[in-house]
């Protein structure tokens, strides 16, 4: 079967689609992504791929089509540049592709117009469009600050409507977004279904050395949305005991967590590593003694669930959390850890403090064996593949 993929981002930013294209390529599927220059999360093109309107590549035997984006930058402003570039470049793109393909795969994290340009080719040429939703439109907006209501979220909310209404499956990433596409959509029944992210191969469970310090792990972007300050203000309440926070990632946020750790708390119990590979993340995983992941106080994060908790159960790590809605029923569901509300410091220092009292090891096991039941790639890649089929 012959797949076109859209998705803004690719690899070597940090997102799972790589992997997803990889492994459809790798059950025998040819596979044609069209995707944006790289920038994510910092904003500024990746070195290597400066100065180009147009790229083509072959990674992993996967055919990926570059085009001309403007980086994000930082600001609403340069944000809506980069958003709209990418939606005009590439349906300008796949307008004038003569290859035919059977199906169309939009992998739609932010913006949503980043399925447009699948859309078009839908249309164009008869075909049948399934869209893998991780980020909620027009509502992941009011993560950036626009108000309900506003002008600016009524207009997305018309696009965001045209576009989901316009695909012919819609696969989610969390339960709570099928209750939000019928509120907001009335989008519902055979239309949608809930097919939850998984973990790549990296992330296997691993004996970790004895060590008289505890190493707590956070790992991934650091944006305004993570409120990664929660972990810095329970650290300053922790400063007295044998703990190490580390934290591995880059994001727009960063400069202003060095500074808040540094400067005005004084903390020396907080290292910041940077960006790191994925298959470091994994052995510093292994070194870790638990792994902590913390959401802002938003409803649209808590109707998600991050694609960071799979990992940290598939390798087998206690999960300490400061999040809401589904991250945390998952987490006290599968019973490898513990979990406050987001941005709840004092609740997130009790959960760190039962965490070092715990059974690490029955905790480990518990995250590991949950994600074996519910989040193994092969199933991952079986129905989706299925569903792409389905479609032809």
């Amino acid at each position: 079967m012959k797949i076109l993929v859209i998705c803004q981002y690719y690899s070597p930013e940090p997102f799972k689609v790589a992997d997803v294209c990889e492994a459809l390529a790798e059950k025998g599927h040819e596979v044609d992504v069209v995707t944006s220059f790289p920038n994510y999360p910092m904003g500024e093109i990746y070195e290597g791929y400066k100065n180009c309107a147009h790229k083509e590549e072959l990674i992993n035997g996967v055919n990926v089509h570059r085009i001309f984006t403007i980086g994000r930058k930082s600001g609403f402003l340069f944000r809506l540049l980069n958003y709209y570039a990418f939606s005009f470049s590439s349906t300008l793109f796949v307008n004038k592709l003569k290859k035919a393909y059977d199906v169309v795969f939009v992998y739609q994290l932010s913006p949503v117009l980043m399925a447009n340009a699948g859309i078009r080719y839908k249309k164009k040429h008869n075909k049948k469009l399934l869209l893998y939703c991780l980020d909620l439109w027009p509502d992941s907006l009011t993560l950036g600050g626009i108000k309900k209501g506003s002008l600016i979220y009524n207009y997305f909310k018309k696009k965001s409507a045209k576009i989901y209404n316009r695909a012919d499956r819609i696969l989610v990433s969390s339960k709570m977004f099928e209750q939000y596409f019928y509120e907001m959509f009335r989008i519902c029944g055979q239309k949608i279904d809930y097919l939850p992210q998984y973990a790549e191969d990296v992330f296997v469970p691993d004996s970790h050395k004895d060590s008289t310090v505890t190493n707590i792990t956070f790992a991934g972007n650091i944006g305004k949305t993570q409120s990664v300050e929660t972990i810095l203000y329970a650290a300053e309440r922790l400063k007295n005991e044998n703990i190490i926070f580390n934290f591995y990632g880059d994001g727009s946020g960063l400069a202003d967590l060095k500074a808040l750790a540094e400067n005005k708390l004084k903390l020396n119990n907080v290292i910041f590593h940077g960006r790191i590979s994925l298959n470091e993340v994994a052995r510093k995983y292994a070194e870790s003694d638990g792994l902590i992941v913390t959401l802002s106080d938003n409803p649209v994060l808590s109707m998600s669930f991050p694609g960071k908790i799979q990992t940290y159960m598939a390798a087998g790590k206690p999960v300490i959390g400061a999040v809401n809605g589904e991250a945390a029923e998952i987490i006290k569901e599968a019973r490898c850890g513990f979990c406050a509300k987001a941005e709840d410091v004092d609740g997130l220092v009790d959960c760190i403090k039962q965490f070092m009292e715990s059974d690490k090891i029955k905790l480990g096991k518990n995250a590991r064996r949950y994600y074996e039941e519910n989040f193994q790639k092969a199933d991952f890649i079986n129905r989706l593949s299925k569903e792409l089929e389905n479609l032809r």
